[in-house]
């Protein structure tokens, strides 16, 4: 197996983990509905273009369409097979999960226009809020629904215990059914969650509900993991448009399961006023990102930012990239390989590489302001240090990348003292472990004696969790000091160019600075290849 696929799998199992442990008390009858989808997506029989989807879309009566709802390619892959099936000449009937069946009144009012955005996801209940919204990815299908005078059915139900699921998989296939019952034999496409649309499950339901009436229905899965990964290892996956799986099963691939993870991992972990960046444009928006931060320090970053690799999740060979690139040892590689997996993004300043994990803005931000903070002080990031200078340096280092990332947006929030205070109490083993880390050390009157060296973690672990916490409380201070006017623009550009040449006086120095009047509460490694990570 290529190292890249390894990296990948690797990556999708620990964000898997992550989403697990998000998704807490999953159920035995969850599991085993999982369980069989799984079963069901793991094989392919031949690979297809899109132009024979579309004829089969065309060919079906209903449409079962896998949606994976905080990505935004999923809901453009089911608007382009609206569109295509409406080019039929039939009538095409839309019937979605995002709105349970009890609001089909709010529908056709917001339909007709009698009613705006805000009152209608108001009465429907719409939970969602903020930058990372999935509104927006739904409304055009609204829009090419009331362009084209087409139905639009609200299929889903509340319902809860061990029989949740199935009771809405029949909730859903009574409405989907009675639509695709009707006399001029519509086109009905359905949009519910991937696990539902699985053929045992409500395509199951709607054949019973359906009774003698005959239907054919056809299953379209989007990103099957199970084939996916293996087009990944025979080197097919970004030349293969579809495949068949199963007799009136298709797989439809506009994303890799590492951003399909990635975009609900965003979107639970979202941060106050973060927004998505959208894919094609990450590149292009770290670069403007770059460049609106160095112009405020008054770095030239020109000539470095010409050789800049911004790599995400989609991109498959990241190891392999970074190896050319920076020529990095085996041990140094592994090293690596393990920040990748952590799922923390990166600027790796010897392969002039940002790695996104993925695609918050506030990230990409940290991330442009170490690029120009590099810029301005060059191999100085990257010296050799003892432990606990290494420690105190990279506290500065992610002080200024936090800072860099609130000028551009000024509403992002980390933990506070209180709240570090909060986790020591009651928070996981880890959490409280770190939170010991953090209070002990921001309480250091005199960072630079023999207690500042002592306290400093001995793993690498809680080294990095605890630098991090306190360079983003360090970054906090620093931002809300030149918001009242306290730092001065040179002191900022002061702030960039620091070479850092003892980690403790300088940390010891920036957090004075940040709180002239008190040494007080608010606190603002061994040489690695990757200096920081956003978190």
């Amino acid at each position: 197996m290529q190292p890249s696929l390894a990296l990948q799998q690797a990556l999708f199992r620990h964000q898997q983990r992550q989403i697990d442990a998000l998704v807490v008390g999953a159920s035995a009858s969850f599991k085993a509905y999982e369980a069989r989808y799984r079963r069901l997506s793991r094989r392919y029989r031949r690979a297809l273009a899109m132009k024979d989807v579309h004829q089969r879309v065309r060919e079906a009566d209903i449409v079962h369409v896998g949606d994976y709802h905080t990505l935004r390619f999923a809901q453009r892959a089911f608007l382009d097979l609206a569109q295509r099936a409406i080019e039929s000449g039939r009538r095409v009937v839309l019937a979605l999960e995002f709105v349970e069946a009890r609001h089909q009144a709010s529908v056709d009012r917001y339909l007709e226009g009698a009613i705006g955005d805000r009152t209608f996801l108001e009465r429907i209940g719409h939970p969602y809020s903020g930058a990372f919204d999935i509104w927006p990815h739904f409304k055009p299908l609204f829009e090419l629904a009331r362009r084209h005078r087409l139905s639009v059915i609200a299929i889903d139900q509340r319902a809860s215990g061990s029989r949740s699921l199935q009771v809405r998989d029949e909730a859903a296939a009574k409405t989907i059914a009675k639509a695709a019952k009707a006399g001029d034999r519509p086109l009905v496409l359905v949009l519910m969650g991937q696990y539902h649309v699985a053929p045992p499950h409500l395509p199951e339901c709607v054949a019973r509900a359906l009774g003698k009436t005959g239907r054919q229905q056809l299953v379209v899965l989007q990103n099957p993991e199970g084939v996916w990964w293996k087009l990944a290892k025979a080197g097919l996956a970004d030349a293969t448009e579809a495949v068949e799986m199963n007799d009136g099963v298709v797989g439809i691939f506009n994303a890799s399961p590492l951003v399909s993870q990635r975009t609900f991992l965003d979107y639970c972990e979202a941060e106050a006023g973060d927004a998505p960046i959208e894919d094609g444009g990450i590149a292009s928006t770290v670069r403007a990102l770059v460049k609106a931060i160095a112009k405020l320090v008054d770095v030239r970053v020109t000539g470095p930012l010409a050789k800049l690799e911004v790599l995400t999740p989609n991109d498959l060979d990241v190891l392999e990239r970074l190896e050319r690139r920076g020529n990095f040892s085996r041990v140094e590689l592994k090293h690596l390989e393990r920040h990748v997996l952590s799922g923390q993004s990166a600027f790796v300043p010897r392969a002039r590489t940002i790695w996104l994990s993925g695609f918050s803005l506030n990230h990409a931000a940290e991330e442009a302001a170490h690029f120009v903070r590099h810029c301005a002080v060059d191999a100085e990031m990257d010296r050799e240090r003892t432990r606990a200078d290494a420690f105190w340096a990279r506290c500065v280092e992610e002080a200024i990348g936090f800072f860099g990332s609130k000028l551009v947006n000024p509403r992002r929030t980390c933990p506070s003292l209180e709240e570090w205070t909060g986790l020591f109490t009651h928070g996981e083993p880890k959490q409280r472990q770190t939170a010991a880390f953090v209070l002990a050390l921001a309480s250091l009157p005199d960072v630079e004696g023999a207690e500042g060296r002592r306290l400093v973690p001995t793993t690498m672990e809680q080294f990095h969790a605890a630098s991090h916490a306190l360079g983003y409380l360090l970054g906090e201070a620093l931002y809300q000091a030149h918001a009242h006017g306290t730092l001065s623009r040179a002191q900022v550009r002061e702030l960039f160019r620091d070479p850092v040449a003892s980690g403790a006086a300088s940390y010891a120095h920036w957090k004075t600075v940040a709180e002239p009047r008190t040494r007080g509460d608010t606190v603002r490694g061994q040489r690695t290849p990757v200096r920081r990570e956003a978190g």
